[in-house]
């Protein structure tokens, strides 16, 4: 697994458990950064997604509810919904991340931890997205 693949599964993780726990992610990442237990330490890019992800989560919701049509942010399966959070992100605000790559990422962990139908959900959403993006960032 490649290195940026393994950092979107940890960023993953942490906003997924944060959600959960009801707990700001950022507040989760520096616990996982001071004190890793017997997780491996959180790679770089993880940590620049968890925090990419929670500058820019309102507008990144926004987003994902204006253009998943039928379904509110809230009712996505939580994988789901994280999954399209670090998808968007890397689409609309991280230029080193080709947009292809970004939704082949999400759909591949939409594959391997979500429904038999996220992977279809995953893909038409952020390549609606990607459609928009011009749009999306005016």
């Amino acid at each position: 697994m490649a290195a940026r693949t393994k950092a979107r599964k940890r960023a993953l993780d942490v906003l997924f458990e944060a959600e959960q726990r009801g707990i700001p992610p950022l507040t989760l990442l520096a616990e996982r950064l001071a004190h890793p237990g017997a997780q491996s330490a959180v790679p770089e890019y993880a940590v620049e997604i968890v925090e990419g992800v929670a500058a820019h989560l309102e507008r990144i919701d926004e987003v994902l509810a204006t253009h998943s049509h039928g379904w509110t942010v809230d009712r996505m399966p939580a994988v789901d919904r994280q999954l399209l959070r670090i998808g968007t992100w890397e689409v609309l605000y991280n230029d080193d991340v080709p947009d292809a790559v970004a939704v082949d990422e999400a759909v591949s962990l939409a594959s391997d931890l979500s429904t038999d139908e996220s992977p279809a959900f995953v893909n038409g959403l952020l390549g609606r997205i990607v459609d928009l993006k011009p749009t999306l960032l005016a």
